[in-house]
């Protein structure tokens, strides 16, 4: 049984990753004021955006070291202090490069946050004894919801940008120094029970690594287009107004959240084969309904059955790839990783310039096609939730 250290590093780490999970979140909301606001272009909205994942890209590279030398569970909470800064620096962009700047910022803070706050909850899970670290997840998708509701609140009463995104910044960030002092003291290390071993990359395994990041980025598509897209879709398609426009992404989310907390016991049963592939046909499936029907309450059905329908396919493969035999420990689930930040850097441009050229609705048709992927790629995935990585 765990001790108090334990249960209070627990909570700790649940609130990183609660906070986490906020902080974009209630950006999201507000990006159609912020595009009228600069006069940017859907391609430019979509490239400004596309900065996010980009910083990502940079900021990961320093993570491992960041962590090494001061300790993940420092690096996970003061990381959320220097993300709530960034993120409030989108409120007083005042053109579309520094806008880029300051989402590029929140990126590369938010991976280097991203792993820490993993490892601390892999490292709790060990003095544990048991798996835990699926309910952090559920809870920075709650993040995820409470911060898209607060930015759709914020719409709805016209509070400044600013001030909106400074004020939920101060409040996420105070909560993770709190969460800061209850970490578990020590070298990352002293849990663990044995080193790594040593691996080889194989032309099966590099095969079975790169569909299996495919398949991943199909789920960072969905989720994109909830993000960057479903309240500019939903006031530009359905004529919401802006306190309704930011449940677009709140209904993916919710969804998806539901789907994560009880896509266990559903992949025990029928295994993560079934289920992916299976909810890939939801996703594309809602998605068209959306957009071959578009109003207000096709849209929010539509983007929450691409939640829920997606919600299993990035975990599901990121196991997957954990599993792939011959490979040293993490190494496949590093090069998922890679895949699925390029999936989100590429998925807002593409999106934006589609739209410019033809209509939004054209744009997230690559939603309903991404859903169709994963439905063809779901093969690669075990058809049981005991057997490991299917050979590549």
């Amino acid at each position: 049984m765990a001790d108090a250290r334990a249960r209070r590093a627990r909570a700790a780490v649940a609130a990183v990753f609660l906070t986490n999970g906020s902080l974009y979140a209630n950006a999201v909301p507000r990006f159609p004021q912020v595009k009228a606001d600069l006069g940017l272009s859907n391609a430019e909205l979509g490239a400004a955006v596309a900065a996010l994942p980009a910083g990502s890209l940079v900021g990961g590279l320093f993570a491992s070291a960041l962590i090494v030398r001061l300790r993940s569970g420092p690096v996970a909470a003061h990381g959320i202090v220097a993300l709530a800064a960034a993120v409030a620096l989108v409120g007083f962009a005042p053109s579309g490069p520094l806008f880029a700047a300051a989402l590029f910022a929140a990126g590369a803070v938010d991976a280097v946050v991203d792993v820490a706050q993993n490892t601390h909850g892999l490292r709790v899970q060990r003095v544990y004894g048991r798996s835990i670290v699926n309910s952090f997840h559920g809870l920075w998708s709650i993040g995820a919801v409470l911060g898209g509701l607060m930015g759709s609140a914020a719409a709805g009463l016209a509070v400044p940008l600013a001030v909106h995104l400074t004020a939920s910044g101060a409040l996420f960030a105070l909560v993770a120094l709190i969460a800061g002092r209850f970490t578990l003291r020590g070298a990352d290390t002293v849990e663990k029970a044995g080193a790594a071993g040593e691996g080889r990359w194989t032309w099966p395994a590099l095969r079975l690594v790169a569909l299996l990041g495919v398949l991943a980025c199909c789920g960072a598509v969905t989720e994109d287009a909830g993000a960057s897209w479903g309240a500019l879709f939903l006031t530009q398609e359905a004529a919401a107004a802006p306190a309704t426009a930011g449940l677009a992404f709140v209904a993916l989310q919710v969804a998806m959240t539901v789907g994560r907390l009880l896509g266990d016991r559903v992949v025990d049963r029928f295994g993560p084969r079934r289920v992916a592939r299976a909810g890939g046909l939801l996703a594309a499936a809602g998605m068209g309904l959306a957009l071959a029907l578009p109003s207000v309450p096709t849209a929010l059905l539509g983007f929450a059955l691409a939640g829920l329908g997606t919600a299993t396919v990035i975990p599901a493969a990121m196991h997957a790839a954990d599993e792939v035999p011959g490979l040293a420990a993490g190494a496949g689930l590093t090069g998922v990783s890679w895949f699925l930040r390029i999936g989100f850097l590429a998925s807002s441009p593409v999106v934006g310039l589609v739209a410019d050229a033809t209509s939004l609705r054209v744009g997230l048709l690559g939603v309903v096609l991404a859903g169709l992927a994963v439905l063809a790629l779901g093969r690669v995935l075990a058809p049981s939730a005991r057997a490991g990585a299917p050979p590549g």
